[in-house]
């Protein structure tokens, strides 16, 4: 009943479910994608501070409290990103994983 690719995917999720089962293997797997979300964020406010500091200064006379604020949120919105985004695709593979299995017994 099941196609070879269905049974590949039910050895490979059998090996690594319960590898990404905990919160530190989900954050560390979804790291690099949610660094790379958020890079663009960084160089572009880096950019304003570095190029066009006089500006900022203008608009605002708080930049040491405004930065630290900014990559404190920016640093939570990564862990924040790369923890959902694998515990999304985990439980998309559990599901059909959960279904292949069902459709197995059948």
């Amino acid at each position: 009943m099941l196609s070879e690719k269905d049974k590949d995917f039910i050895h490979y999720w059998e090996k690594e479910r319960e590898r990404l089962s905990s919160i530190s293997a989900k954050l560390i797997a979804g790291l690099p994608v949610a660094i790379l979300f958020c890079l663009p964020i960084l160089l572009f406010i880096t950019s304003i501070y570095l190029f066009f500091s006089e500006w900022y200064t203008k608009v605002s006379n708080n930049i040491e409290g405004a930065m630290s604020t900014i990559i404190i949120a920016i640093v939570i919105f990564i862990l924040f990103f790369s923890y959902f985004r694998i515990q999304y695709k985990w439980e998309l593979n559990e599901q059909h994983y959960l279904e292949l299995k069902q459709k197995e017994n059948i």
